[in-house]
């Protein structure tokens, strides 16, 4: 009578677990980094953009992270993740006929 131990490589994970979506970290990471740009692109010196040939590049790049952070975010809520739904077992398999 030996008994495998048991490692816990099949064990069900829960469902949270398998539908977490990576799109919600990125778009809000790129959210909140463009908002904190754009807000200190706003209040950019101008001896600070002389020194960067007069491109507001704190605005700019804000602005485009924002751009991003919509984009995934958007993508997330109209392209959620569903769990697939389990396949049928066949007839040999459940010893029922039709």
């Amino acid at each position: 009578m030996s008994e495998v131990p048991d490692t816990g490589a099949e064990a069900p994970q829960s469902a949270a677990a398998k539908l977490f979506d990576l799109r919600v970290l990125i778009g809000g990471l790129f959210t909140v980094y463009g908002i904190m740009l754009t807000v200190a692109g706003f209040f950019t010196s101008s001896k600070e953009l002389t020194k960067a040939s007069h491109i507001n590049i704190n605005l700019w790049m804000g602005l485009g992270m924002l751009v991003i952070g919509a984009f995934f975010t958007t993508w997330w809520r109209l392209r959620p993740l569903q769990r697939p739904e389990p396949d049928q077992p066949k007839e040999y398999e459940t010893g029922t006929s039709r």
